[in-house]
């Protein structure tokens, strides 16, 4: 088995003192060799951390002392290389944002939905499917028939669906809703949004695609493309297997096979999703940049400067 852990985890919980939770957990990871990001709010904790297994195990049993967290599930996965720079805890207003502060998840949620019984769910002839990720992510893969909500931001997800529920919801007999994401975060606190606004019959992916790509075989799927994750890996595919995308490091936007085919790829500099938006200055300083990495690289040292992770 490789030897870095990569755990994928959140949980909604109520949470009063989050500065002295975020020395807590920071102090675990220093101690434990453990780098990535939490994120901490009132409403609970999310992230991914990286690092041996021990110490993620220590810093799992940290975080499953905290109020609710006591059957914190963790989406595992395993790599050769440590997949962050650095470590990162911090304390935010929420752990997804999408800038509805009436919206508690802990209140209610739609149904959970298993990931063996998802495609039974989203085959259905009376559901309509939501990928409740941003339009990056969609592009590197996405579930055959979902609607794309075209966001770049999660918080634009409620202004959306308000416009939209209409055409997605018509009539006095409307559609299950079932909705996804990367880990099952997004989904879970949308469809909270969702009861809020009044639609009963809502589902999410529990566990997220994470899930379902470790557990659902290849020949069974439903699953089109790779899925984007916020670390160096970029995308992964079936059973959790790195993907074939890379990331831009001018832009951060995942880059295809057929993006690098571009002419107007330059690895570390443009992509095709960037290049008209740069001008000679900034490519040069980025063409600076990579020539550093590449230096680095050589030399077997980090230069964190030029690729931290998100």
């Amino acid at each position: 088995m490789p030897p870095v852990r990569i755990a994928a985890l959140y949980r909604f919980a109520r949470f009063d003192d989050c500065a002295g939770i975020r020395a807590r957990l920071h102090a675990a990871c220093v101690a434990a060799g453990v780098r990535g990001t939490l994120l901490i709010a009132r409403e609970g904790i999310n992230g991914t951390i990286a690092g041996p297994d021990a110490g993620i195990a220590d810093v799992l049993a940290t975080i499953r002392t905290l109020s609710g967290c006591e059957t914190l599930a963790v989406k595992d996965s395993w790599t050769e290389t440590m997949p962050f720079h650095r470590l990162k805890v911090r304390v935010k207003r929420e752990i997804v944002t999408m800038g509805e502060p009436a919206i508690d998840p802990l209140a209610g949620t739609g149904h959970y939905v298993a990931p063996a019984d998802w495609n039974a769910l989203i085959s259905a002839p009376g559901t309509i499917t939501i990928d409740t990720r941003n339009a990056y992510e969609v592009r590197v893969g996405s579930f055959a028939g979902a609607i794309d909500p075209g966001t770049t931001s999660f918080s634009e997800f409620p202004a959306w669906f308000r416009a939209q529920r209409d055409a997605l919801l018509p009539g006095d007999a409307p559609p299950k809703v079932a909705m996804f994401c990367t880990g099952g975060i997004r989904c879970e606190k949308a469809t909270a949004f969702l009861k809020a606004e009044g639609v009963d019959e809502v589902y999410h992916l529990d566990g997220g695609i994470l899930k379902y790509l470790e557990t659902v075989p290849p020949e069974d799927s439903l699953w089109q493309g790779e899925c984007f994750v916020f670390d160096q890996r970029v995308a992964v595919g079936h059973g959790l297997a790195p993907g074939s995308h890379s990331l831009c490091h001018a832009c951060r936007m995942p880059v295809s096979p057929a993006d690098r085919a571009s002419p107007l790829y330059v690895e570390g500099v443009s992509c095709p999703a960037c290049h008209a938006t740069r001008d000679d200055t900034q490519r040069a300083g980025y063409a600076e940049r990579q020539r550093q990495q590449t230096l680095a690289d050589a030399r077997g040292v980090a230069h964190v400067g030029a690729r931290h992770g998100p």
